[in-house]
């Protein structure tokens, strides 16, 4: 499933500070989520095998069927947690991709008013990533604390450090793939390694249309990811060319 870091010094330094993140939510998500997840970590750092027998912990998953929240998915129920992957529904999103939901077990939930508010975003020639984004993981905030669960994981590959894992009100939010340092290449080897480096967002295509100044944002975040070792530089040259070609 996951494989130690060995010698990679830049991994080995995130990991570490991460088990620091991992301390200060200690008392919120309790010894057994602890103990699972610092043993995780510790795997990474030095290879220690660990018991993987079902934790008793629930975890909901921010589920877009994606590379990084799949790997996510594999990754937890590996390692013995109780995940409900979670999939916010999109117009943009095709049977295919809400089938691939379905089949992992997702509760499917709306996202009120979304269209309206992408839309306006559009609109203004404004980026809509991180607006979708900050809709999506509310939705399923949502449904995480209606159903009396305390930690929210996502595939987010760049939360390093204290943002790995943190608390906030009634949740803790895991940023898993950032918390296990893990990069996108990592990522499509556990997922199976089939992975089209392309932006696959039909909203987000039709913004570059109106408004191709926004492609800038795309590229800045693809730069940010490289920059963060999260993909290499072939990576982020075919999307940065597949940003273009919109």
């Amino acid at each position: 499933m996951i494989k130690p870091v060995g010698d990679d010094f830049v991994k080995r330094y995130r990991l570490e500070y991460n088990l620091k993140a991992l301390e200060r939510v200690r008392g919120e998500i309790g010894e057994e989520a602890y103990s699972r997840l610092k043993a995780l970590i510790e795997y990474r750092l030095s290879g220690k095998d660990f018991d993987r027998s079902p934790v008793g912990v629930k975890m909901a998953l921010a589920f877009s069927a994606g590379s990084d929240s799949t790997a996510a998915l594999k990754i937890l129920r590996w390692a013995g947690f109780e995940v409900v992957p979670v999939t916010a529904k999109l117009p943009q999103m095709n049977e295919r991709v809400i089938e691939k939901a379905r089949r992992e077990g997702a509760v499917l939930v709306d996202v009120p008013n979304y269209l309206d508010v992408i839309t306006a975003q559009m609109e203004k020639g404004a980026p809509i990533c991180g607006k979708c984004h900050s809709m999506v993981m509310a939705a399923v905030e949502g449904y995480a604390k209606e159903n009396g669960v305390k930690i929210l994981a996502s595939g987010d590959l760049l939360s390093s450090g204290l943002i790995s894992i943190y608390e906030t009100g009634e949740i803790v939010t895991l940023n898993l793939p950032a918390f296990l340092a893990l990069d996108k290449a990592e990522i499509i080897e556990i997922i199976g390694g089939r992975y089209d480096l392309k932006f696959g967002c039909p909203l987000l295509w039709e913004t570059f249309r109106k408004a191709p100044s926004v492609k800038r944002f795309a590229m800045q975040r693809i730069l940010r990811e490289l920059r963060a070792r999260a993909i290499t530089p072939e990576m982020a040259e075919a999307l940065i060319l597949d940003v273009l070609s919109r």
